[in-house]
């Protein structure tokens, strides 16, 4: 008997730790690794016009330091599991469309995409929780398109409904190579993987369809008693704690 009371506490102990072992590697590619990312295209900007435009070589650079900064602040943030919330007026659409608007100008300086943000239904106030990791899935998306894809075109699409709530991210670039799709992503790179898996933290379900030369879209679709901030979406996300409290504490 004590022998399998010490079998579970050790399968418990070993879920526990693989749990965050995988949200930190998450975080550190939502926050450490994207930032350093953005540095090393600025630096590589800097570079380039050091020779024969000085000046904006320098206003790049200051621009760089402000990005340190911020990766800083991130990181710090993200070891300490202190992150505020991502969306701190639950405007997500507004939030999504500061964030592709950056991202269309420090990733396609040259040719960026056209870059548009729609919203279907009744703008109702999302579950904090929630709302976050719609807004980082959205993120995640969005690099993956304005970096890799090579689009003309990225469109955004949120949808209230009174049953569920949708986020679509499309575009018309290059698409994902069927096997990567397969896999998740490539070996070392979890932004394809970590989508699905924030999207079941918060009772979602995430689908990616993407053909070679036709583009790519990203669905993720909630239920409404998950996503909503309302009193049964807090009543939802009471049980689904106190189940997780229990998965930790009973013998």
């Amino acid at each position: 008997m004590r022998i399998r009371q010490v079998a579970r506490q050790f399968h418990r102990t070993l879920d526990a730790r693989v749990s965050e072992r995988t949200r930190i590697a998450r975080e550190l590619h939502d926050t450490l690794l994207q930032s350093f990312h953005g540095l090393l295209l600025r630096f590589q900007t800097v570079a380039y016009l050091l020779p024969e435009r000085p000046d904006e070589a320098r206003e790049q650079l200051n621009g760089a330091i402000v990005h340190a900064a911020k990766a800083i602040t991130e990181g710090r943030d993200a070891v300490q599991g202190l992150r505020a919330s991502t969306v701190e007026r639950n405007d997500l659409a507004e939030a999504i469309k500061t964030l592709g608007d950056e991202l269309a100008t420090h990733e396609n300086a040259d040719q960026p995409p056209r870059f548009s943000v729609a919203v279907e239904g009744r703008t109702r106030d999302l579950h904090p929780i929630v709302r976050d990791e719609i807004y980082k899935i959205a993120a995640e998306a969005l690099r993956n398109a304005f970096r890799h894809a090579h689009a003309l075109r990225v469109e955004v699409e949120v949808r209230y409904d009174d049953n569920q709530f949708r986020l679509r991210v499309r575009d018309d670039g290059k698409g994902i190579d069927p096997k990567v799709l397969a896999n998740q992503g490539l070996e070392g790179h979890y932004g394809l993987r970590g989508m699905p898996e924030r999207a079941a933290l918060i009772g979602g379900k995430l689908a990616v369809w993407s053909e070679v030369g036709a583009g790519t879209e990203v669905e993720l679709v909630i239920p409404a008693r998950a996503v909503y901030a309302t009193s049964v979406a807090r009543s939802w996300w009471s049980r689904v704690f106190a189940s997780k409290m229990r998965a930790h504490v009973e013998p």
